[in-house]
């Protein structure tokens, strides 16, 4: 049976990335820098305030240094304007999707993820608990794409944990998801401007085997790890939420693109 924190994580996932696929969103946070990764490591970056670039690479995993470098060059507005930014990106994105409910469901929707994505746990979680610190958006469909922010970083913290247990490196972690079958590797190498040598020593080191159980320890893990917010939540609370994403998360996977680089498929 799947885990809970896995199925969530496929319903609230394509939510949170609209901010970097959906078109209006793309227009509206085309301010932050001269290129797409500028724009995405300002934006992801915000909630760790001004911090250097080995802070970013660090907590973001999968990086090379020299990406994340350039990006942050690029970049044209303080953190606290890129958060500002970022709603106003998000808030354009959901606008044009269309189709969002009014019945209330939303409203709902928001305070379960709220809730849940309170409960995190922190200690560990760098880009969790920033994202975790920030305040709560007045409109619902923000405050929901707030929530779900913080659930996935607080999710990635724990796969980069759970990753670091195994041994396995940021290259060995992309090659472990192309193998799976999850993302496109030219997308992961060049997006990430991962290092032949490193991506050929990584392919090197198992077998297709080794590499499938590998895969599978790191997941399991991941989603142990990411459990926290919907024990809290409950059972009942948790299976009502999944509920109301659904058909929210349908609307999200008309704009984001399946395969992605996050390894999130339709």
């Amino acid at each position: 049976m799947e885990h809970v924190a896995r199925r969530m994580w496929r319903l609230f996932e394509p939510v949170h990335a609209l901010i970097y696929f959906a078109p209006g969103s793309l227009r509206d946070t085309g301010d932050l820098g001269p290129s797409f990764w500028s724009r995405y490591v300002a934006q992801r970056a915000a909630p760790l305030g001004p911090v250097p670039a080995a802070v970013v690479t660090a907590a973001f995993g999968g990086f090379a240094p020299d990406r994340i470098t350039d990006a942050l060059a690029g970049v044209a507005v303080p953190p606290e304007v890129a958060l500002e930014r970022r709603l106003r990106g998000i808030d354009m994105a959901f606008r044009e999707l269309g189709g969002l409910p009014d019945d209330g469901s939303l409203q709902e929707a928001a305070d379960l993820a709220w809730e849940a994505a309170q409960a995190g746990e922190d200690a560990g979680r760098v880009l969790g608990a920033a994202n975790r610190a920030l305040p709560r958006p007045g409109e619902p469909h923000l405050a929901l794409w707030q929530a779900t922010t913080t659930l996935r970083e607080h999710r990635g913290d724990g796969h980069l944990a759970a990753l670091a247990v195994h041994g396995v490196s940021p290259v060995g972690s992309h090659v472990l998801k192309v193998l799976a079958g999850e993302s496109p590797e030219r997308d992961l190498r060049l997006g990430r401007r991962l290092p032949d040598d490193a991506w050929a020593a990584a392919v090197a080191r198992w077998s297709p085997d080794e590499a499938a159980a590998l895969h599978a320890a790191v997941e399991d893990a991941t989603d142990r790890a990411a459990a926290g917010p919907w024990t809290a939540l409950g059972p009942e609370r948790t299976a009502r939420l999944a509920e109301l994403l659904e058909p929210l998360t349908a609307i999200c996977w008309t704009v984001v693109p399946s395969p992605n680089p996050v390894g999130l498929t339709r």
